[in-house]
């Protein structure tokens, strides 16, 4: 699923590029330069992430133990960079547009290429969200805040362009470059972020852990727990723990009720990793 939503990103930032090349150059407005900017490294970013995501579906290897995960939160922190950068060069020239603000041309050509690329986004944002929201892909999800950004800089283009073409308020399109760095700065931080939490080994979150505990505080034979620990790479989660058990018991008892808890976690935590230690008691 996640390799779809990373084809899809691929061809949409393809097609967007090319109408948002013609919009610039019939227009010549700093908004829809912009939001060509941001498409122009959507590309890059998409084409980087689908070979995270296939490179990242790798089962475990002699040389990774645990899998080629992390590879998830690498290109998500470098998708974050890119947008960030992409921000600070727009906005500079933002700034620049208001010491000489330029009259917008063609209106029907920037408006309708603006429209038409407004669908195509939103029609592969209202995917990927699905496929983030079912897998946990990372990769994923930075690359759907990459077009949700688009949204905010292709209307204000529009907008833009109106203000300029029949009203001659040409500040607009400078502001509209503004907006859209600002949106493009927080998404940023937020993505990097958590990848950056992720490639740390940062825990779990904290729900997710009390979730853990409980399944393994309930879970028949188990007189008690310690040293639980997690940690996140990509889409996957780890988790380790040990359990103190009746030292009274035969192995094979003890050992049933690892591999029982060891399968709850799995079934309640999908796409996790676990560790059981058994202490006597």
């Amino acid at each position: 699923m996640n390799l779809s939503a990373g084809l899809a990103s691929v061809a949409v930032a393809v097609v967007l590029v090319g109408l948002k090349l013609w919009a610039l150059a019939a227009t010549g407005a700093l908004s829809i330069a912009a939001s060509l900017a941001d498409s122009a490294l959507d590309l890059i970013a998409s084409a980087a992430g689908l070979a995270g995501i296939v490179y990242a579906a790798k089962p475990p290897d002699e040389d990774h133990s645990f899998g080629h995960s992390s590879v998830e939160d690498l290109v998500a922190l470098g998708q974050a960079s890119l947008v960030a950068v992409s921000a600070a060069a727009i906005g500079w020239k933002a700034i620049g547009r208001f010491a000489h603000p330029q009259p917008l041309e063609a209106e029907a050509t920037g408006l309708a290429v603006m429209g038409l690329s407004m669908a195509v986004t939103l029609a592969l944002i209202l995917w990927q969200g699905r496929v983030a929201a079912r897998t946990g892909s990372r990769i994923v999800a930075a690359d759907r805040l990459h077009y949700l950004s688009d949204l905010l800089p292709a209307a204000g283009a529009i907008l833009a362009i109106v203000a300029s073409a029949r009203f001659g308020v040409h500040w607009l399109d400078p502001v509209v470059a503004l907006a859209a760095c600002a949106v493009l700065v927080l998404g940023a931080r937020r993505i990097g972020s958590a990848a950056w939490d992720a490639l740390m080994d940062r825990r779990a979150d904290p729900e997710l852990i009390e979730k853990i505990a409980g399944i393994v505080a309930a879970h028949p034979g188990v007189i008690g727990f310690h040293d639980l620990k997690t940690r996140t790479a990509g889409t996957r989660v780890f988790i380790q723990v040990h359990l103190e058990l009746d030292g009274a018991q035969s192995l094979y008892a003890a050992h049933e009720i690892g591999a029982g808890v060891r399968h709850a976690l799995l079934d309640a935590v999908p796409n996790s990793d676990v560790i059981i230690h058994k202490d006597p008691v």
